[in-house]
């Protein structure tokens, strides 16, 4: 394969990436809904700690757990955006 191949490639990944992203960030808005109902804080610190360890558990690599956690650590800022935007 070839440059152009291989950005083809991650060109599809992207898409993939971007529907997942969406679906999560779906489920986020309903939990974000639920939280307000119940009176609980979007930032609970022990749920993010829970996602990490379990990204870092099922990284199969190339990626260190380290970058998957920063990855993931991004990916939790913009879900409580997402979270305190909804009414």
């Amino acid at each position: 394969m070839d440059i152009s191949d291989w950005r083809n490639k991650i060109d599809g990944l992207d898409e993939q990436i971007v529907q997942l992203l969406s679906q999560r960030a779906a489920a986020a808005v309903e939990i974000g809904k639920l939280k307000a109902k119940i009176n609980v804080p979007i930032y609970e610190p022990q749920r993010e700690q829970t996602v990490f360890e379990h990204v870092r558990r099922v990284n199969p690599g190339p990626l260190t757990d380290a970058q998957v956690q920063d990855v993931y650590e991004r990916v939790m800022d913009v879900m409580r955006a997402l979270q305190r935007q909804e009414p």
